[in-house]
C-alpha cells in the first residue's frame, strides 16, 4: 500500500506524497518493509521535484535568434552625383559596419586626389584642393562585418568659374620694411563678397600687434584691400600673412585664382619729421635724431602746389629720376636723390636750384627739396614703408592723393572700412568713395605712376624710362 506523507521545507508545504516502489517484471515483488534507503530516495524525488515544477512553472520563452552580421554601407559627401562642387570643399566618404580595404578619388587623367585614412578606416577624406571644371571618380572597396567586400563607386563635379580673380603683394617675401609699411593685396577685378575674401586673409605677427584691413577704393583695374596695424609696428617685428583665395567664392560667379603668402621683417624704427612752417625735416631712430636738415616745402600758391599734411609712407628711392609735371610747364627735369612718399608726385630730392630758399621759405611744386649732400645722405637711409609726419600743411592727405593714405585716417575710420568691422566699430566719418580717381586730382602734380609698387627692389641707379613727376 502507498505510504503518504506531508512534508514542510521552510514555509512551503509540499504533500501528499505517495511513495510508490516500481519492481521490474522479471523480478519478483519483494516482501517485507520497504528499505530505509529507497524510502529516502523517493523521499527525496517527492520533496524536490515540486519545487523544480514550481520554478518551471512561468512562460517559457524560447531562445531569441541570432542576427546576421550587417554589410557595409557608405556614405559620401558630397553626394554621389553632385555637380558644381566647389574645390574646397570637404570631400570625403565614410563606411559603416564595416571598414574600407583601399580608396581612391581620381580625376578624368586618372591622377588621384591625395587623401587619408582614419585611424580604423572607416573615413577617407581628401587633403588637397579639387580643380576646377572637373569630373571626378571614387574607386576602391570595403568590407562589412558580414564578411562581405562592396565596391566604392560614384562620381562628382567641380564648379565651372565665370571668372577667376587673382591678385599680390605689393611686397617681396622676406622683405625688410620700416615701422608704418602698409600690406596691400591689389585684385585684377572688382570682388562683390569682400567679406568672404576678407575672411580667408590671416595676420600673424610677433610680438602680437593689433590691426585691421580695410577696403580702399577700387582701382581701373580692381579691387585692394590694404592691411595696417593701429600704431606703428615695434622695430624688429616678423609679419606673416596667408590669403587663402583658391576655390573661395568672391561672389557673382567668381572664384579665388589661387592662394599666396607674404613674409616679411620690419627694420628699424625711423621717422622723418616734416613741419612745413620750420623749413627743416629731422630724421628720427631710437638714437634720437639722427639728421636735421633745412628744406624748402610746397610754395601753396596753388592746391596743386601744397604739400600735403599727414602721414606719408616711402615706397620707392631713384638716385636718379626724371621728373615731368606739365601744369608747372616742364618735363624730363633730372634730379638726384629721389625718395617718393606718396604716389601724388611728392618726393623728398636734391634740388639745387632751390638751395637759397631751403631753410627759410616753401617755393616748391609741393615736394621736399634738401641740398644736393643732405638728400644723399638721407636716401641712404630710407627704406620702404617709413612714415613721413607732414604737420602744418593747409590740405589733408587723402584718397585723391593715389595709392596709399592709409595713416591719413583715424583708426576708427580706418576699422569702418573692413568688410568685417567689430560690432563697436563707428562707420567711415568722411565719405570714401568706392571707386579711387583715375589720377591724383589737386595734388601737387600727376605723377603716371602705378599706384601700387609691384617691384620688390626700391632702389634703381637707373633713371626709369618712361615717368612724371613734381619737379620742384
Amino acid at each position: 500500500m502507498p505510504l503518504a506523507r506531508v512534508f514542510a521545507v521552510g514555509h512551503r508545504v509540499f504533500g501528499p506524497v505517495s511513495l510508490v516502489v516500481v519492481t521490474p517484471p522479471s523480478t519478483p515483488q519483494r516482501s517485507g518493509p520497504i528499505n530505509r534507503r529507497m524510502a529516502l530516495t523517493a523521499l527525496g524525488l517527492g520533496v524536490f521535484a515540486p519545487g523544480v515544477l514550481a520554478a518551471c512553472g512561468g512562460k517559457i520563452t524560447p531562445q531569441a535568434e541570432k542576427k546576421a552580421p550587417p554589410a557595409a554601407k557608405l556614405t559620401y559627401q558630397p553626394a554621389d552625383a553632385t555637380q558644381d562642387v566647389v574645390p574646397i570643399a570637404p570631400i570625403s566618404v565614410t563606411v559603416t559596419d564595416g571598414w574600407f580595404q583601399r580608396v581612391a578619388l581620381t580625376n578624368s587623367a586618372g591622377k588621384p586626389v591625395a587623401g587619408t585614412f582614419n585611424q580604423d578606416r572607416t573615413v577617407f577624406m581628401t587633403t588637397e584642393p579639387l580643380g576646377y571644371d572637373a569630373t571626378y571618380t571614387w574607386s576602391g572597396s570595403a568590407v562589412g562585418h558580414d564578411g562581405k567586400a562592396i565596391p566604392v563607386t560614384g562620381k562628382l563635379t567641380t564648379v565651372t568659374p565665370k571668372k577667376k580673380i587673382d591678385g599680390g603683394f605689393q611686397l617681396a617675401d622676406g622683405q625688410t620694411v620700416g615701422v608704418a609699411a602698409p600690406i596691400i593685396i591689389q585684385f585684377d577685378a572688382p570682388i562683390s563678397d569682400k567679406a568672404a575674401v576678407e575672411r580667408a586673409l590671416t595676420v600673424r605677427t610677433n610680438p602680437p600687434v593689433e590691426g585691421s584691413w580695410a577696403w580702399l577704393p577700387d582701382e581701373a583695374k580692381g579691387a585692394r584691400v590694404h592691411y595696417r596695424p593701429r600704431e606703428y609696428y615695434p622695430a624688429g617685428t616678423t609679419v606673416s600673412v596667408d590669403a587663402k583665395l583658391y576655390g573661395l567664392p568672391f561672389g557673382d560667379g567668381a572664384y579665388g585664382a589661387q592662394d599666396f603668402s607674404l613674409n616679411i621683417q620690419i627694420g628699424r624704427r625711423q621717422v622723418v619729421k616734416a613741419e612745413v612752417s620750420s623749413h627743416r625735416i629731422q630724421v628720427i631712430t631710437d638714437a634720437g635724431v639722427i639728421m636735421d636738415f633745412p628744406c624748402s616745402y610746397g610754395e601753396a600758391d596753388k592746391a596743386r602746389n601744397v604739400t600735403r599734411n599727414g602721414i606719408h609712407v616711402v615706397t620707392e628711392k631713384y638716385s636718379d629720376f626724371y621728373m615731368s609735371n606739365p601744369a608747372a610747364g616742364y618735363s624730363n627735369v633730372h634730379e638726384r636723390w629721389a625718395v617718393r612718399i606718396s604716389n601724388n608726385g611728392e618726393f623728398i630730392h636734391a634740388n639745387p636750384s632751390s638751395a637759397g630758399a631751403q631753410g627759410n621759405s616753401n617755393v616748391t611744386n609741393g615736394c621736399i627739396n634738401l641740398s644736393t649732400s643732405d638728400a644723399a645722405e638721407y636716401y641712404q637711409t630710407a627704406i620702404y614703408g617709413d612714415p613721413v609726419e607732414v604737420t602744418g600743411s593747409s590740405i589733408q592727405l587723402s584718397y585723391s592723393d593715389g595709392d596709399i593714405w592709409d595713416w591719413a585716417v583715424d583708426w576708427d575710420t580706418w576699422v569702418g572700412m573692413s568688410a568685417l568691422p567689430p560690432p563697436a566699430a563707428h562707420p567711415p566719418g568722411t565719405q570714401i568713395p568706392v571707386t579711387a580717381p583715375a589720377t591724383p586730382s589737386t595734388a601737387p602734380t600727376l605723377s603716371g605712376t602705378p599706384t601700387t609698387t609691384t617691384s620688390p627692389t626700391t632702389t634703381s641707379s637707373t633713371p626709369p624710362s618712361t615717368s612724371s613727376g613734381p619737379g620742384g
